[in-house]
C-alpha cells in the first residue's frame, strides 16, 4: 500500500534540509560560486556603467543557472552515492512524491542562493534589484528551472560524466524559460511599463505549469530505466 503523497513530499524535504544543516557543503558550494560569478561580471563590466545596466539581467539569470546546475548535480548525486534514491524506488510511496520532494528540496536551496545574490548585485552594480516584482520573477525561473533539472538530473545521474551532460542536456530544454525570465529581469531594471514584465511574468508562470506537470510525468519512466 502506498503512503500518502504529501506526508511524503514534506519528510523528504525536511530530511534534505536536516543533511545540509549538518554538512552545510551543498548551499555553501553554491554560494561561493554564485559569489565569484558574480565578482567576476564585476570587475569585467566595472568600466562601462551603461553596458551593466544593460546586461544585469543576463548576469542575474547566468549565476542563478550555473549554481543551480552545481546543486542539482551533486544533489541527485549525492543520493545515488549512499543508496538513498536506490532504497527510495523500493520503497512504497509514490514516484510523484519523490520527485516533488527533491524539486521542491532543490528549489528552496537555489532560491536562497538566489536572495542572496539580490542585495550583493545592487551593491556591486549600483542598481535596485531588491524588489517585490524582481523576486516574484526569481521566484518563477527558479521553480521552472529546477522543475526541468530535477528530472534531467535524476535521467543523468547514473553516468560518469553527469557533472558535464546535465547542462548540456538541462539548457536547450530550460532556454524559453530563461530568455523569458531575462526579458522580465531586464524590464524591471530598466524602469519600463508594469505591463511589459508582467506579461514576460504571465508567460513564465504558464511555461512553469507546463515543466513542471510533464517532469513529475515523466519522472517514474525515467527512474525506471
Amino acid at each position: 500500500m502506498k503512503r500518502p503523497f504529501w506526508p511524503v513530499v514534506g519528510q523528504m524535504i525536511r530530511k534534505d534540509l536536516q543533511v545540509e544543516a549538518r554538512s552545510r557543503e551543498l548551499v555553501g558550494m553554491m554560494l561561493l560560486f554564485a559569489l565569484l560569478s558574480v565578482l567576476i561580471f564585476s570587475f569585467a563590466l566595472e568600466l562601462d556603467l551603461v553596458a551593466r545596466q544593460d546586461v544585469i539581467g543576463g548576469v542575474l539569470w547566468v549565476t542563478v543557472v550555473f549554481t543551480s546546475v552545481v546543486g542539482l548535480s551533486r544533489s541527485l548525486a549525492a543520493e545515488r552515492e549512499n543508496g538513498s534514491l536506490d532504497a527510495l524506488l523500493l520503497s512504497p510511496i509514490p514516484r510523484s512524491a519523490i520527485f516533488m520532494g527533491k524539486f521542491l528540496a532543490n528549489a528552496l536551496f537555489t532560491g536562497a542562493v538566489a536572495l542572496f545574490l539580490l542585495p550583493l548585485m545592487t551593491i556591486l552594480y549600483n542598481v535596485t534589484i531588491l524588489t517585490l516584482p524582481m523576486i516574484l520573477v526569481l521566484a518563477a525561473g527558479v521553480f521552472g528551472f529546477c522543475a526541468t533539472g530535477t528530472l534531467l538530473a535524476a535521467m543523468t545521474v547514473q553516468t560518469r560524466a553527469r557533472e558535464a551532460l546535465l547542462p548540456v542536456a538541462l539548457l536547450p530544454i530550460a532556454l524559453p524559460l530563461l530568455l523569458a525570465a531575462v526579458r522580465a529581469t531586464s524590464a524591471l531594471v530598466a524602469g519600463r511599463d508594469a505591463a511589459e514584465w508582467q506579461g514576460w511574468l504571465g508567460i513564465l508562470v504558464m511555461m512553469d505549469i507546463a515543466y513542471l506537470t510533464m517532469s513529475a510525468v515523466a519522472f517514474r519512466f525515467v527512474v525506471e530505466e
